[in-house]
C-alpha cells in the first residue's frame, strides 16, 4: 500500500494524543509521505489544517487517528469516500474500534507499506429529514423526544412492516454500533460484517425487543418534535410527524487491520 498522502488526526484537547500525533507524523515524513495534521498539532514538514472538515476534499491514501472511539467516529464522519483508516488507541477507554496502541506503530507502518494488511469494510448510515441530508454515522442514529415531560408515539417502517408504540426514543444501529448504546439497552451483539441494522426501542411502554432487519430504508415518524443524534456527536431536529429516513450510506467505512480476527468488538468488551 502506498503512503503518498496521510492525515494524522489526534483527539481534540488531549495533550497525550497530540504528542502521539506529532511522533506519528514524523515517522511518516521520514518515509517521504506528505502529511496533514490538525491544529493545534504542528510538525515541521507537515501541512497543518484547522479542522478535520478540511480533509474532505483531499486525496488521501490513509488516515491515522490517535485517541478513543470518539476521535475515530469524528474522522469517519468527514470521510465521504472509502479512505482506509488506522485507529490507534491513545487515552481512550476501551478503544473498541481501534486496531493498535502506540507501541505497535512501527510494525504497523512496515506492514502497511508491505501490503501485509487487510481492509475491514463496515456499513455506515445516513439520515435525512425535510429535504436535508445529515452527516453519515458509523455506529448509530438515535432519535429521541425533545419534550422530556411527554412520552411520544414512534412509528417505525421497514420493508412492508410497521411498528408503532409509545416510547422515549429509538436507536438504529449498524453491526459496528451493536456493542455501543444498543447493547447497553439489551440489544444483540452482531458480527461486524453483516449487512443488517438493529432497531432498539428506548423505554417502550409495552416491552419490545430489538429488531434486526436488512440494511434497507427505515422511516421513523414521531408524534412530537424530536432530536436526531448521529454517533452521539451531531444533533439535528425533526418536527411533529415529520418523516425521518435512515438508509445505508453509499460509501463504507474502511479500517486497516494488521491481522484477521472475528468478533473484534466482543474481545474488546472482555468476552
Amino acid at each position: 500500500m502506498k503512503l503518498n498522502t496521510v492525515a494524522v488526526v489526534s483527539k481534540f484537547g488531549s495533550k497525550k494524543s497530540e504528542d502521539a500525533g506529532r511522533k506519528v507524523a514524523k515517522k511518516l515524513l521520514a518515509k517521504k509521505a506528505k502529511v496533514y495534521t490538525i491544529a493545534p498539532v504542528s510538525v515541521e514538514g507537515a501541512k497543518q489544517v484547522e479542522s478535520v472538515e478540511e480533509l474532505q476534499n483531499k486525496k488521501l491514501d490513509l488516515v491515522i487517528t490517535l485517541g478513543g472511539d470518539g476521535t475515530t467516529l469524528r474522522a469517519f464522519r468527514h470521510l465521504q469516500n472509502e479512505t482506509p483508516l488506522l485507529a490507534i488507541n491513545v487515552g481512550g477507554n476501551r478503544g473498541i474500534l481501534s486496531e493498535i496502541t502506540m507501541e505497535q506503530i512501527d510494525t504497523a507502518i512496515k506492514q502497511i507499506i508491505a501490503g501485509k494488511i487487510f481492509l475491514d469494510k463496515r456499513t455506515r448510515l445516513i439520515a435525512s429529514c425535510g429535504g436535508e441530508e445529515f452527516p453519515p454515522a458509523l455506529n448509530e442514529i438515535y432519535i429521541n423526544r425533545k419534550n422530556l415531560t411527554k412520552t411520544i408515539d414512534i412509528e417505525i417502517k421497514f420493508q412492508n412492516d410497521t411498528v408503532k408504540q409509545r416510547m422515549d426514543g429509538v436507536i438504529i444501529a449498524t453491526p459496528s454500533g451493536s456493542t455501543g448504546h444498543s447493547f447497553s439497552l439489551g440489544g444483540p451483539i452482531l458480527h461486524e460484517s453483516l449487512d443488517v441494522l438493529i432497531i432498539t426501542p428506548l423505554a417502550p411502554v409495552y416491552r419490545l425487543e430489538s429488531i434486526v432487519v436488512p440494511d434497507e430504508k427505515i422511516e421513523v415518524i414521531c408524534s412530537h418534535d424530536c432530536n436526531i443524534v448521529m454517533d452521539a456527536q451531531v444533533v439535528k431536529s425533526a418536527g411533529f410527524e415529520e418523516p425521518i429516513t435512515i438508509k445505508k450510506y453509499k460509501k463504507q467505512a474502511v479500517f486497516v487491520r494488521l491481522k484477521k480476527q472475528g468478533l473484534r468488538q466482543m474481545s474488546k468488551l472482555g468476552f
